[in-house]
């Protein structure tokens, strides 16, 4: 039985092969050529720009905590502001979307939207902090600042990345020759729904360390 195992196969069996072999030897050059990997090429980029944008969502949320008490020290009257933020954060990390599920437009704006009110709230706090100058001058709360400065925009290059990401690959579910594979072998693909306001207005809280003053994006 051994023997068996390890001799070769018949030559019939090798021979009824070789067609299969040669066909694909030919065919997968030319599914190559013909933009056949378009698709999935797009996709995944566009799964990979969405990846970097929840990563640097979770880096604002985590700088959030450290913001709120440091504020929180010098002006613990400021209570509703600061409720605010805590509250809006919960909601934010609450709400996700995943690189799997970017073809529903309702969850995606539900993120869109808890995103927007963590925006606010924090473009709030970031407000009163100009009436408290010995906040201002406090090393901690000066750190915090320049990580959320250098986060935000971490955040808005993200975003364009990926608003660019997901144009590019819808466009590939439309566009000829692309919209062939699409039809016949990506027939599952759907496109992947975008942020739903002009790009030049997806602006972050911006924290000026000239004037101090914090002005609230969209």
């Amino acid at each position: 039985m051994l023997a068996q195992r390890l001799s070769p196969p018949p030559a019939s069996t090798s021979l009824r092969s070789l067609p299969a072999f040669l066909m694909m030897a030919v065919l997968l050059p030319l599914l190559a050529g013909c933009g056949y990997n378009t698709i999935p090429t797009a996709e995944e980029n566009a799964k990979a720009a969405w990846s970097e944008v929840l990563n640097q969502y979770q880096r604002r949320a985590d700088l959030i905590p450290n913001l709120v008490e440091t504020v929180k020290g010098y002006a613990s009257h400021e209570k509703d502001t600061l409720d605010a933020v805590v509250e809006a954060r919960a909601k934010a990390t609450q709400v996700t979307v995943t690189p799997e599920t970017l073809s529903d437009p309702e969850a995606f704006k539900k993120f869109q939207d808890s995103q927007s009110g963590l925006t606010s709230a924090l473009s709030r706090l970031l407000a009163i902090t100009e009436n408290y100058p010995d906040l201002k001058a406090n090393q901690n709360f000066l750190a915090l600042q320049a990580q959320l400065e250098g986060t935000e925009n971490r955040i808005a290059v993200a975003r364009r990345d990926y608003i660019q990401a997901v144009k590019d690959y819808n466009l590939t579910l439309r566009t000829f020759p692309s919209v062939l594979w699409a039809t016949f072998w990506f027939r599952s693909n759907q496109p992947f729904a975008n942020f739903t306001v002009e790009e030049d207005k997806l602006q972050v809280p911006k924290v000026d360390f000239g004037s101090g003053k914090a002005t609230q994006g969209g």
